[in-house]
């Protein structure tokens, strides 16, 4: 007998990222969407997904798992009703501030949650290769470059700060530099330079369905876990 599908709310489904999730959460059998939340929603109902406005988050359906791409001023709301509802939390909501990743430590005692910058398997692998890459060039200088579409609010991205984070943890000290241009997915480079020498370790998405798949995976299995706070290493492990 195959398991029932994993219940989904999907919070900032009007966005880029949220849009993405709704299309290709469509075409899975293990996932559905139970409801969409937005700050604005024009209709009740959406390809047979059930909307609703932000300010109407506690009346949505049981879920198992929300899915997080909005922005910082929505972060705290979604948190909460996912404690409230024992729901696991799987947020790629960037520029979240010191307050609020402690929120979340404080949720992870009750619920799985889950944050990452970056939902990619590829930017996944490539954090364990900069950490490896600081760690055995020691002294080397350090700098990261990201380019994001203009649209995009935060700089450094999430993305680079993770990175970064991990070239601290193997002894680096990172720099690093922004482009917005265009309708750049994303792109990460970290450069390591010596004397004579330069390694640089690059990321470049062209879909943003690949942060999607992502998120929509990272979901399936954050789903009846135990209360913790995880991050994408631990679901990799998992996989």
């Amino acid at each position: 007998m195959s398991k029932p599908p994993v219940l989904l709310l999907i919070h900032g489904a009007n966005g880029r990222m949220g849009q993405a999730l709704l299309r290709l959460a469509a075409g899975r059998e293990d996932l559905q969407v139970v409801a969409a939340v937005s700050r604005r929603v024009e209709q009740r109902v959406q390809d047979g997904v059930p909307r609703f406005a932000s300010r109407e988050l506690g009346g949505v359906p049981a879920f198992d798992v929300a899915i997080d791409f909005s922005l910082p001023d929505g972060f705290d709301g979604v948190l909460a009703h996912c404690v409230s509802r024992g729901a696991a939390f799987v947020s790629g909501t960037t520029g979240v501030t010191d307050a609020q990743l402690a929120a979340l430590d404080r949720a992870a005692e009750r619920i799985p949650v889950l944050w990452a910058a970056n939902f990619s398997l590829g930017v996944a692998v490539l954090n364990l290769l900069v950490e490896r890459a600081a760690r055995d060039l020691a002294d080397w200088d350090c700098d990261i470059l990201e380019l994001h579409h203009i649209h995009k609010r935060d700089a450094p991205s999430g993305t680079a700060l993770a990175l970064g984070a991990a070239a601290e943890q193997g002894g680096a000290t990172p720099r690093y530099a922004s482009v917005r241009a265009g309708d750049i997915v994303g792109e990460h480079t970290v450069h390591f330079a010596g004397t004579g020498e330069r390694i640089e370790l690059v990321h470049r998405a062209t879909s943003r369905d690949v942060f999607a798949q992502g998120a929509l995976t990272a979901a399936l299995r954050m789903a009846g876990r135990a209360p913790g706070r995880y991050g994408m290493r631990d679901l990799l492990a998992a996989g």
